[in-house]
């Protein structure tokens, strides 16, 4: 007895079946008519067979009536194709199946966009008919790409010794940085649940309770503004913590595992087992961001001291207020005042005045000269000096940009990235990572008050003594993993005792009872003997995006929200009915 609807799926038939007896199920991907004959390709999850029918086909006549994306079911028998037809790019190349019966399992409607082809559609369209758009061999090949790379994560965790546990979706809400999406509760009306922003107080209390090295593939829901390499609502990260760990006993159960996914998934790319460990500051000063593109070799220098007092006026005199530096861009190959030109026009576009340039070229008497405005303001002296210091020559050109770091800082970083593949000096086809550590734990924010610069729960470098001082000099053990321009992964070392817990959160203006009642479960565990422990999460998303090389996180989700956060094809949002509102006790305001 034949199966109901297949004897094969649509990759598997080859030149070994020919004159077999078969039945294939799926899509109908395209129809051809060749005057007489009907060639369809018929595709499931699987591949793509060709089936055809000619006038002699008892399916003939109801194959004339299909069209793209019908679901059918066909009996027939293998052929081998001519040689000269022989089709090498697909599995099933070799063979098509001739057409004997035909059954209709799901007829399609005239379709809202092409499944057929890599067209490229209105966002609007291809999420509001999301499951037609999963059926494009792209989308279909980023989400089994999504699903492989996350039963390896899995793979790879458990053999490095972590077991996986699942931490509650409905708690108590709680400030990790974003806001909270709020759950009413029928049973306690008034009072509300929040959906975790992230598994952090559980995955920390899992330490406590004596577990020693958990992970999960967690769901993280954060009500924030959409950007291309985040999700507007919710997002999944592989999310581990560990006890008894100092930070470098993580990076090495870490990279093994995140090394070893790019390596799989990679598509040959290089993937750099060089991991250097870079300070926060080094990281703002030399790429201008603290998610450095290690891909591109071009560090950024300080070059106040040859500026300061100098004939060009306007650093000079910028130079005489505090906190300011002129900061310098290497360009090796740059030395062309075309280019220069053109970088500087690229700082304007950005914002900014501009760009000063140095470039060095062959003089007529065959040495070396600096060229440029900037150079015949400061003199030979200390053009050589800046030359030296940057270790460049003949054919080489520098950029400057002066002020207070944290107004030109992103741009210098913009800039560096657009000079560096401008030039080419930027490494392709490879995947360069970096830990970026030593994060301050405390800033000023635009009050002047103290609060947390990242983790409120990272233990500072030092301990309690650290917390005497200025707070602004305090590190954390916090730290980043950076990959081509992005942050995969973000942890810390914890602060597992409650006085320094209490002292650090005093800094930032929480009082104790205000940490009690927003971290009391955490605070009380802390009381009852707590490990030292850290961890860290990664972003699975982004991983995903990066190894399909999508620049948009939605290509790699398998039903994501659009940019308003809207689900176009469930249309979430949604009113609730009134029924609903009364049994939670709550009134919807009108728009005001």
């Amino acid at each position: 007895m034949m199966h109901a609807y297949r004897s094969h799926k649509c990759h598997e038939l080859n030149a070994a079946h020919v004159g077999q007896e078969i039945r294939l199920s799926g899509w109908v991907h395209r129809v051809r008519d060749h005057g007489g004959v009907l060639f369809i390709d018929l595709r499931d999850h699987y591949g793509i067979t060709q089936v055809l029918a000619d006038s002699d086909s008892p399916a003939f006549a109801d194959l004339e009536k299909v069209r793209a994306e019908w679901v059918i079911c066909i009996d027939g028998v293998v052929k081998a194709r001519d040689a000269s037809l022989v089709n090498p790019k697909l599995p099933t190349g070799e063979i098509e199946v001739y057409a004997r019966g035909m059954r209709v399992l799901g007829a399609a409607d005239d379709l809202p966009m092409p499944v057929f082809g890599e067209v490229d559609y209105p966002e609007e369209t291809r999420l509001t008919y999301r499951f037609l758009d999963l059926r494009r061999e792209k989308l279909h090949q980023n989400m089994m790409l999504r699903s492989n790379v996350v039963r390896s994560i899995r793979n790879r965790m458990w053999d490095q010794g972590f077991n996986e546990f699942q931490t509650p979706i409905i708690t108590a809400s709680s400030p990790e940085g974003a806001r909270d999406f709020l759950v009413p509760s029928r049973l306690h009306p008034g009072k509300f649940y929040a959906l975790p922003q992230a598994p952090q107080q559980f995955k920390q209390l899992i330490m406590v309770s004596g577990f020693d090295r958990y992970f999960q593939i967690a769901p993280c829901f954060r009500d924030e503004d959409p950007r291309a390499d985040r999700s507007p609502t919710d997002f999944y990260q592989l999310d581990l913590e560990m006890s008894f760990v100092e930070q470098q006993d993580v990076f090495d159960a870490v990279q093994p595992v995140i090394q070893g996914i790019f390596e799989e998934f990679g598509k040959g790319k290089t993937v750099h087992a060089d991991w250097p460990l870079i300070a926060y500051k080094d990281a703002l000063k030399w790429s201008g961001s603290d998610k450095p593109d290690l891909r591109n070799p071009i560090k950024m220098q300080e070059v106040s001291e040859h500026f300061r007092g100098s004939g060009f006026a306007i650093f000079a005199k910028l130079l005489e207020n505090e906190g300011t530096e002129v900061r310098a861009i290497p360009a090796p190959t740059g030395g062309s005042r075309k280019f220069c030109d053109r970088m500087n026009a690229f700082a304007q576009q950005q914002g900014l005045p501009g760009m000063g340039y140095i470039f060095w070229r062959k003089a007529e008497d065959g040495s070396m000269e600096a060229a440029g405005p900037l150079a015949k303001n400061i003199g030979p002296e200390r053009t050589e000096a800046i030359r030296v210091q940057l270790g460049l020559g003949e054919g080489d050109a520098a950029f400057f940009l002066g002020g207070k770091p944290e107004v030109f800082e992103a741009v210098a970083g913009r800039a560096r990235n657009e000079i560096g593949r401008e030039l080419k000096l930027t490494e392709e086809n490879c995947f360069r990572f970096a830990w970026i550590v030593d994060f301050p734990m405390f800033e000023k924010d635009d009050e002047g008050k103290i609060d947390f610069s990242h983790n409120p729960f990272s233990m500072p470098q030092g301990g309690m003594e650290a917390l005497q001082g200025d707070p602004l000099q305090v590190y954390a053990y916090q730290y980043d993993l950076a990959c081509n321009g992005y942050e995969l992964i973000s942890g810390g070392i914890r602060n597992h005792k409650p006085e320094i817990m209490f002292k650090a959160f005093e800094i930032a203006g929480y009082p104790n009872s205000e940490v009690e009642k927003r971290f009391g479960g955490m605070v009380k565990a802390f009381k009852y003997g707590a490990p030292p422990h850290g961890g860290c999460a990664a972003g699975i998303d982004r991983i995903v995006m990066l190894l399909a090389d999508e620049a948009n996180i939605r290509e790699v989700i398998m039903f994501p929200m659009n940019q308003r956060a809207e689900d176009l094809l469930m249309g979430a949002p949604s009113e609730p009915l009134n029924e609903q509102l009364r049994e939670l006790r709550l009134r919807v305001l009108p728009k005001e």
